[in-house]
């Protein structure tokens, strides 16, 4: 959807099929991997008119036996790099172009967020090379952008069921870099000193209630949980190492 912004942003609404807590995993999370310096989109909060749903057929969700139509408020938006109509993105790249990504060490960052997230879903990215100006987007390199965190905190649970392979991207390719735990900096450090007791509150204080509805207490036993689990994503990622899986090639 385009904004009044100028910029075009995926959009999802509160009464989502998943929960209408995504939302608020997607707005958190967001904003807390970009303060680990993780390449993430802009995240907003999108107000969408009853008016432009009863003009606009295509704002519906399909479900398997029905369309439901969205429901008019606040709700999520994640920029799109671009304009969509210009820039073309991809959700998996050939490991040719693969090799190619010029942050693909980002990956090991984002793994630090996932475990300490318990992201329950695989590692969601896109993959578009950046517009310049002055050169052929042809000749431009691949960079990452990582989306989609509507399943950290176990979606709608807020729960953590950590299990080693949680978070993983799927496949072992984008974690060659990694040779130790020392891969995993600066973004273990970051978590740590980035991630206080105050920031959390105040992202928290930005969500919209009905995103939660209105329960503030789980909301803030979800903040405190976080805020206590900084400790345990070492061993997490140990434990990911340790997995049968072996993601980390050459990590001896």
């Amino acid at each position: 959807m385009r904004c009044s912004d100028g910029h075009y942003y995926v959009v999802k609404f509160q009464n989502n099929p998943q929960h209408p807590r995504v939302l608020v995993n997607e707005l958190l999370g967001t904003r807390m991997a970009w303060r680990m310096g993780l390449p993430t989109t802009p995240a907003a909060i999108i107000e969408v008119s009853e008016q432009l749903i009863a003009f606009t057929p295509a704002l519906s969700m399909e479900l398997p036996r029905s369309r439901v139509p969205c429901v008019a408020g606040l709700h999520f938006g994640s920029r799109y790099p671009d304009d969509p109509r210009r820039l073309p993105v991809h959700d998996f790249l050939p490991d040719e172009q693969l090799r190619t990504v010029e942050n693909l060490h980002d990956f090991a960052g984002m793994l630090v967020f996932d475990k300490w997230s318990c992201n329950t879903n695989g590692r969601q990215t896109l993959f578009f090379r950046e517009m310049r100006a002055d050169v052929e987007l042809t000749d431009c390199g691949y960079r990452t952008v990582m989306i989609d965190q509507g399943f950290c905190f176990n979606a709608g649970e807020w729960s953590f069921p950590d299990a080693p392979l949680r978070g993983l991207y799927a496949r072992n390719r984008v974690y060659q870099g990694v040779i130790g735990m020392e891969s995993f900096e600066p973004w273990l450090t970051r978590l740590e000193h980035r991630i206080t007791e105050r920031v959390l509150d105040e992202e928290a204080k930005e969500i919209p209630p009905e995103w939660y509805d209105d329960d503030y207490d789980a909301l803030l036993q979800l903040l405190e949980t976080l805020f206590a689990r900084k400790s345990r994503v070492a061993d997490l990622i140990l434990e990911a190492k340790r997995s049968n899986r072996h993601p980390f090639p050459n990590w001896m």
